[in-house]
């Protein structure tokens, strides 16, 4: 017993350095691609010898980036609020749609192909008609968010709910379990990795949808802030806020990479990130 437990105590301390080495491997591969694209930014614009207002370099874009700190940062926040309440809207009508369709064959024929209108058509195209209709404040640019992140998140939920293993509703209808509670009990935990990756697909397009907005008309965001500086020909103010956007984006996709694992908590890793896209149509 005691040899067992000198043994686990000498594990634990291996165990936790080996963790910590991967972390520290993980971190760094990233950071030195990054500061290999810095370089190679940087020598492009010094062998070309390229005006501030063409491509600013690295350094003046930092120290842009830094001077405007505040109103970036103000501009940002604006930005983040609209890509989590698209996302948090875009989310519910997705999961609600999936339920309905999955609910009712005639619902399924009717709402689907308005499900496939909504990723037919352009955000550019809607885009004006959204900002006439709702106003140049947040309710446009979060219909926007809504809008772009609503067809992966539905189509990804309703295929999970459609794939359920038939021996388990099978094994429901032998214990005399309704629709109801075959749906809570064997529908939705089969949905839940399917709706994880949809999520996963949202966070990354949200933000096109709100700066989108932004774009078409604003009076705050960082697509406002880009739009602006385009027009100054302050391009090392554009870079900047596009620095901030990527990082917002970085950051949302991990905080919905944390959050999806622990809805999911049972399933591999490798399941965990299957294709959203890789559907098929629903059966007629």
């Amino acid at each position: 017993m005691s040899t067992n437990s000198s043994k686990q105590g000498r594990d634990e301390p291996t165990t936790r350095s080996a963790l910590l080495i991967m972390r520290a491997k993980a971190l760094l591969v990233p950071a030195i691609i990054f500061v290999g694209l810095l370089l190679i930014w940087q020598a492009i614009v010094s062998f070309f010898a390229l005006p501030p207002f063409i491509l600013p370099g690295p350094v003046r874009v930092f120290s842009s980036l830094f001077s405007n700190a505040a109103y970036l940062g103000g501009h940002a926040a604006q930005t983040l609020a609209e890509i989590m309440l698209g996302l948090v809207l875009g989310t519910a009508l997705g999961v609600a749609t999936g339920l309905v369709m999955v609910w009712s064959r005639w619902a399924e024929r009717l709402v689907f192909p308005a499900v496939l209108a909504t990723q037919a058509l352009p955000v550019f195209a809607i885009a004006p008609l959204l900002v006439l209709w709702f106003g140049y404040g947040m309710a446009s640019k979060v219909v926007m968010a809504t809008l772009i992140i609503y067809f992966p998140i539905t189509s990804a939920f309703y295929d999970g709910l459609r794939r359920t293993e038939p021996a388990l509703l099978d094994l429901g209808q032998i214990y005399g379990a309704s629709r109801w509670q075959s749906l809570l009990q064997f529908r939705l935990p089969s949905a839940l990795p399917g709706l994880s990756s949809g999520l996963r697909v949202g966070a990354s397009l949200a933000p096109i949808g709100a700066v989108v907005g932004e774009w078409v008309g604003s009076s705050s965001g960082l697509g406002f802030v880009m739009l602006h500086a385009n027009a100054r020909m302050q391009t090392d103010l554009m870079f900047a806020a596009l620095i901030i956007l990527a990082v917002l984006v970085i950051v949302l996709r991990s905080f919905t990479e944390t959050l999806t694992r622990q809805l999911v908590f049972w399933m591999p890793e490798s399941n965990q990130h299957s294709s959203v896209f890789g559907t098929d149509s629903p059966t007629p």
